[in-house]
């Protein structure tokens, strides 16, 4: 049966269209996919789906047919085939409705909504002070919160999604990973008639990305619940699509049976430029027998990274390679100031001077901080300023106003935008770029204070195979031009073959081999090869 109708959709912001005449029918039970380049339009799409108030179509319907309780103090919505049913929460019949979303009452409006659930990419969205479990025990609602029925089917929830030994952790403490595999276990606990994902794996490591999307095929599309999912893995839409639109400058450019779209989709991805291997032999970064240990009453000692020994040679694309919550990011944090390690020897160069990470002040660790630059996996532009401010006054980077704006667009360009489009990208707001588009500015903010240093976790996370290779290039046409280091902390073996000279592998916390990145993959076994590299 048809669920949801979208009859000539046109979105533009601030002029510019986003989303063009878009004709689309998605039935109750189906998987829509929804392919694209960054800032095609998917996420934009996803959003007007989801009732958000600033992507309401400038002209167009979204029409939802539904079964709506005939109670008014009720209003509970089904899908269209619960129509003549008794109403689950109340007992009223069920009826037919045919509801244009967007012209809806308020009350209409809102019961819709509630029967929509969405995890968004790199969206964590958690009660960072909760336990796992409660988190997913909140997303129930207040009312038998504790009950034992409830407990039972968070920790179910929590098992699907492979967190069932994380349930009496703090949310805020998890991996990134982690956290997005709670943030699913929420949503699902929701019991939605529609659930939208927009990027959902796209911060994890490959072999939990795989188990993640097994878990959306067997708790929601078996289920029959309606789906509409947007990823950067374009062959996700073959094992969980029904039906796949390809969008394109916010066009349909094609549709239909997911393997064909797939196919001609990739055929548009160019190919890495190959990296050039360099004899990098001046010493940069050196890491003696570094530790970071954690005391919980709970878990007891947590050695998040445990003695481990790395040396950064200026210039190098140095790749620190390994599984969601593998000590990578923990190591990178000490490396840049941001977390004091337990024990060991950090230092960092800077012209002939060796700075002493642990020591704080401005004559050791503040001297040099100006020149490290982060670009965090849970990045974030600021929401108030468009994209010039962001890349300078938001950051500190006072330039006279006309070179700030040559300056700007010239860092865009590195970062992949096209040479005539930067200019008028500079005038943008984040909420008005793709997620692709906001990861690659975040870049460009990093890169345009000119670091000495760029460390870069998890660079490819929420990105399309074409933006990826933008980025690849980017990184590479940096370093070679600014003469910069580069640390890449990935779980994407592909991304650091691509890319990186040398690699050292890490894996609860341990360094198990330095590298390179082909040294790295002949070390791993098969199954190891399929956790990491997609090609496997």
């Amino acid at each position: 049966m048809s669920f949801i109708t979208l009859k000539n959709i046109n979105k533009s912001f601030n002029g510019e269209p986003v989303l063009k005449n878009i004709n689309l029918e998605l039935n109750e039970g189906s998987t829509l996919g929804i392919l694209g380049r960054s800032g095609s339009g998917k996420s934009v799409l996803i959003n007007m789906l989801r009732g958000i108030k600033e992507y309401a179509p400038d002209s167009g319907e979204v029409i939802f047919n539904i079964a709506m309780c005939e109670n008014k103090d009720c209003l509970h919505v089904e899908t269209p085939s619960k129509a003549g049913e008794k109403c689950p929460e109340c007992g009223h019949e069920m009826k037919a409705r045919e509801i244009e979303f967007w012209t809806a009452g308020r009350l209409e409006k809102a019961a819709i909504r509630r029967r929509i659930s969405i995890m968004l990419q790199r969206n964590f969205a958690l009660y960072d002070e909760d336990t796992v479990i409660d988190n997913v025990l909140k997303a129930m609602g207040d009312e038998g919160r504790y009950e034992e029925e409830n407990i039972y089917k968070a920790i179910e929830l929590l098992d699907m999604v492979q967190m069932s030994h994380r349930v009496t952790h703090i949310a805020r403490d998890l991996s990134g990973g982690e956290k997005q595999r709670v943030v699913l276990a929420r949503q699902l606990a929701k019991e939605p008639a529609l659930f939208l994902a927009d990027e959902p794996t796209g911060t994890l490591d490959p072999q939990t990305a795989e188990k993640l999307h097994a878990t959306l095929d067997e708790s929601v599309k078996d289920k029959g619940i309606t789906m509409v999912i947007t990823s950067h893995w374009p062959e996700i839409m073959e094992d969980l699509a029904d039906y796949v639109i390809w969008l394109d400058d916010g066009e349909i450019y094609k549709e239909g049976n997911p393997k064909e779209i797939v196919d001609k989709f990739l055929e548009t991805v160019p190919l890495a430029d190959q990296v050039e291997r360099h004899e990098h032999n001046e010493e940069e970064i050196k890491i003696e027998n570094i530790k970071k240990h954690y005391y919980s009453i709970e878990r007891g000692v947590v050695k998040a990274v445990d003695d481990v020994s790395i040396t950064i040679n200026k210039g190098e694309i140095y790749g620190i390679v390994g599984l969601s919550g593998s000590g990578k990011t923990t190591l990178t944090r000490m490396m840049i100031g941001l977390t004091e390690p337990s024990s060991g020897e950090l230092n960092i160069k800077l012209g002939d001077d060796w700075i002493d990470m642990k020591k704080a002040g401005p004559l050791n660790r503040g001297r040099i901080t100006p020149y490290l630059g982060l670009l965090h996996q849970e990045y974030s532009l600021y929401p108030h300023r468009d994209v010039l401010g962001n890349l300078t006054d938001a950051i500190s980077l006072n330039l006279p106003a006309e070179f700030a704006k040559i300056k700007a667009a010239h860092i865009l360009e590195t970062v992949g935008f096209e040479k005539e489009k930067t200019m008028g990208m500079l005038n943008k707001w984040p909420d008005e770029l793709s997620g692709g588009e906001q990861h690659r500015v975040a870049l460009a903010q990093v890169l345009i204070k000119e670091p000495n240093i760029v460390i870069l976790d998890e660079p490819t996370g929420t990105m399309d195979p074409v933006t990826r290779i933008i980025v690849t290039n980017s990184i590479l046409k940096a370093r070679d031009e600014l003469d910069q280091t580069f640390v890449i902390v990935s779980h994407d073996m592909d991304f650091v073959l691509d890319v990186c000279d040398k690699a050292a592998l890490m894996r609860n916390g341990k360094l198990l081999k330095v590298g390179t990145p082909q040294e790295i993959v002949s070390e791993l076994t098969g199954e190891e090869k399929e956790d990491m590299i997609r090609d496997h």
